[in-house]
């Protein structure tokens, strides 16, 4: 069967999409992966072929940032957040017609077109030209509900969230509109996520359902039907050795077993002064630090006996060695700290980011709070919240309902499989 899994984004959005597509290559299957250009190499590394679409990643990344960092802290300032905006936004939309080409080249004769938030709705309108089974990947609840915003009640919060969708049509009708009209389709009366809804698309939830307790009993409905509209699977990850492993693991085995610190992509403003935090919070509290250095440069800093930095860091092997985990709270870096049993500090710039955050405090297994508002002080405290028996306990304790990282990528592309299965025996003449 031929398979597109197309996802614009950063490393952490685009792995799930490689670890099913190196499973379902492993199986026989004709798969394309449809990345930023930055992300190729990536993609190509696990197995199926990889073609590039939208901007690169980093083209965009800082403003994007810096977008979200002023506006939780200031706002107030308009000007400055409608710049950042049309600095990033922009870029994403110049791609838009691009990138509708090269999914509709890609997608003509597929049996599933598998796509993620970013280009959603250009990836649901190539779908319905070529009449291809639609599927969506999540990476947290997306879709409206009332589960994931923590300080609202449920009902309120699947309404917020049903504003947000409206808000976010109304941004996009223009360019969606202008899509549908190139491919001969009829005018849109609705945001694309009820057009993928009503079209029977699955979305697959990869994370774990014991992580939102209650939203299962939500989408039961959806999950009552054959296959599934709706399944859990669990985080999804290539699961990827480093070339320190050997390096990491004689260093954590020298001493006691250390705290781990990272901020993936996340541009951090000072690499010097974060080291010193990091460095000034465990040695307050006689803890050693590991560092994993993600996109930061941290190559210009000083050097402290009780902390160490190195590059791409292996999860399943490095944090169940650790005590705890604080970083950035990407889904892919939250559920491998979670599946390690360890409570979590997430130190977060983006919405999504601080959404983990909540979920973290209400499971009882971490807590949360923004980059910019962190100091040496704060860290002693927050590392001494998640430090505690209790959270330690916790988090052992969600660790065993977790679902083992073999098995959701198996899960999903099992469900790929039967969802291309299921939809051909529906369409006259198969």
């Amino acid at each position: 069967m031929k398979f597109v899994l197309a996802n614009w984004g950063s490393r952490g959005e685009v792995e799930p999409f490689a670890a099913i597509g190196r499973e379902l290559v492993r199986r026989g299957h004709d798969v394309s992966l449809v990345v930023a250009p930055d992300m190729v190499g990536f993609a190509e590394s696990a197995g199926p072929v990889a073609v590039a679409y939208g901007p690169a990643v980093q083209d965009i990344i800082e403003s994007h940032h810096d977008y979200f960092t002023l506006l939780f802290s200031k706002p107030w300032r308009l000007g400055e957040l409608n710049r950042l905006v049309r600095s990033f936004a922009g870029l994403i939309d110049q791609y838009r017609e691009s990138a509708g080409k090269t999914l509709m080249s890609l997608a003509d004769g597929a049996d599933v077109l598998l796509t993620g938030m970013n280009y959603e709705g250009i990836a649901a309108n190539v779908a319905e030209y070529h009449n291809v089974p639609l599927a969506t990947l999540q990476i947290f609840p997306l879709r409206a509900n009332g589960r994931l915003v923590p300080f609202l009640p449920v009902r309120l919060g699947r309404l917020f969230m049903t504003g947000v969708e409206r808000l976010t049509w109304r941004g996009h009708r223009v360019n969606d509109d202008s899509q549908r009209r190139e491919l001969g389709l009829s005018k849109a009366t609705a945001h694309w996520t009820g057009r993928i809804d009503d079209g029977g698309a699955m979305e697959i939830q990869a994370y774990d359902e014991v992580c939102y307790p209650g939203l299962a009993d939500d989408w039961a409905t959806w999950n009552a039907q054959s296959p599934p509209r709706r399944p859990f699977v669990g985080a999804l990850t290539l699961e990827l050795p480093a070339k320190d492993d050997l390096d990491v693991k004689d260093w954590i085995a020298a001493g006691t077993p250390p705290i781990f610190f990272s901020f993936g992509s996340m541009p951090v403003e000072s690499a010097r002064d974060t080291i010193a935090m990091i460095a000034g919070a465990c040695a307050q509290l006689g803890e050693r630090a590991l560092v994993g250095a993600g996109s930061t440069d941290f190559s210009d800093v000083p050097q402290y006996e009780h902390l160490k930095i190195v590059g791409a860091v292996n999860y399943p092997e490095v944090l169940p060695a650790c005590r705890a985990v604080v970083h950035h709270g990407g889904a892919g870096t939250t559920n491998a700290g979670l599946r390690a049993g360890r409570p979590t500090l997430i130190l977060w710039i983006l919405p999504d980011q601080g959404f983990w955050g909540a979920r973290l405090k209400r499971l009882g297994v971490g807590t949360s709070r923004r980059l910019v508002a962190t100091t040496e002080k704060s860290l002693v405290a927050d590392l001494r919240k998640i430090l505690t028996p209790e959270c330690r306990d916790r988090a052992r304790e969600l660790a065993v309902r977790m679902t083992r990282p073999a098995d959701s990528i198996a899960a999903a592309a099992d469900l790929m499989e039967n969802f291309a299965h299921a939809r051909r025996a529906r369409t006259p003449g198969n």
